[in-house]
């Protein structure tokens, strides 16, 4: 007997100002997928959101139907239904001594780690039972040769000592691609994982050139954030989205927790002054 849980995977803004590669996951039991998908889909209906949300999609005469969607999915996070984690990197934190290979496959080794720890997943089994993970990517590699590469690379994370005692494991054909536009819960993730990535590369500050004020979709990006952080800060008050969420002392929290982000610092890096916030 065995226990599935299905993680969606997304990502946004391999480049930015002042922080970089961010990486989003959404997870759910494959017992309870079902019931979330309709949950959504009811919600989108209902709100007269027929084609796909995303965060790039947010203007301010659709505010408001995002922020039902987006209530409704912290909903489900609050109930414990979905877990939610966010990962990034400072561009203050500069990685040295990586290898041509190891800068080429920038894109596996971030997803590899980001699958590995963001979750908590070593802590996630207190039973006798295998659990399978199964993972759903917005966009796998652009060819067969390097999806297959990446797939192996992420599988390979069941051989790891703690995934073999925790009896976690990912198969190769498990790993799949999913388009956003079918499935509610990435477009959900979607649009969280935008908001940060807005807000920490300070893009809230925007004014067009030519301009003086903010233009309207700035203003409602901010406004969606703002109402995106309060629900956070619903779960965790004083929440920080620029740093790694703390565990209070108990490490399994990283499992426990429905919503958790990760500051991701190489473990060799030097520290670049001028790509700081407070330079700005």
């Amino acid at each position: 007997m065995s226990k599935e849980y299905v993680i969606h995977c997304d990502e946004s803004t391999s480049k930015g100002e002042f922080c970089s590669n961010f990486y989003g996951g959404a997870l759910v039991s494959s017992e309870e997928l079902d019931q979330i998908r309709a949950i959504l889909a009811k919600k989108k209906t209902e709100l007269h959101l027929n084609g796909e949300v995303k965060w790039d999609k947010v203007t301010a005469n659709y505010l408001e139907k995002y922020i039902g969607l987006i209530e409704c999915f912290f909903d489900l996070i609050e109930a414990g239904s979905v877990k939610v984690r966010i990962m990034f990197t400072q561009n203050i934190h500069k990685a040295i001594g990586l290898t041509a290979e190891q800068r080429d496959e920038e894109y596996f080794i971030l997803y590899y780690h980001f699958i590995k720890h963001a979750f908590g997943l070593i802590y996630s089994n207190d039973t006798d039972e295998v659990i399978q993970v199964r993972l759903l990517l917005d966009q796998l590699p652009d060819n067969k040769e390097k999806a297959d590469k990446f797939r192996s690379f992420v599988a390979s994370l069941s051989k790891n000592p703690k995934f073999r005692h925790a009896q976690i494991h990912i198969r190769k054909e498990d790993i799949g691609d999913a388009k956003s536009h079918d499935h509610d819960i990435l477009q959900c993730l979607d649009i969280v994982l935008g908001s940060m990535q807005f807000r920490l590369n300070n893009l809230h500050k925007v004014v067009p050139k030519g301009k003086k004020r903010r233009g309207k979709r700035t203003v409602a990006k901010e406004k969606l954030y703002n109402r995106i952080n309060q629900r956070i800060r619903g779960i965790y008050p004083n929440f920080n989205i620029g740093i790694s969420t703390g565990t209070g002392g108990d490490i399994e929290n990283r499992w426990k927790h429905p919503y958790r982000h990760w500051l991701f610092t190489p473990s060799e890096s030097e520290y670049v002054p001028e790509k700081s916030k407070k330079k700005k």
